[in-house]
């Protein structure tokens, strides 16, 4: 499932967020141990023209809306580092 999951938040962060840069990794082995009910821990470094002009609040918010579906059934955690290009 990691695998087919971190295609699908690449695909979306691609299409929503047309990034310059994207980097998707599944920190789930980090994570041994952990209870996520099922889910995975991800890792999302993404610089984009999108960001131009939030605030790094802003950019997690419009990252997370745009896995809004992803984080009801695949994604327990997710950690981010948004930069505008």
């Amino acid at each position: 499932m990691s695998e087919a999951m971190v295609n699908a938040i690449r695909q979306r962060l691609n299409a929503a967020l047309a990034p310059m840069d994207l980097v998707v990794r599944d920190d789930g082995d980090k994570h041994k141990g952990h209870v996520n009910e099922g889910k995975g821990h991800f890792y999302v470094r993404i610089v984009s023209a999108a960001f131009t002009g939030l605030s790094p609040l802003q950019r997690h918010r419009l990252v997370y809306a745009t896995l809004a579906e992803l984080m009801d059934t695949g994604i327990h955690a997710l950690s981010i580092d948004a930069r505008a290009a």
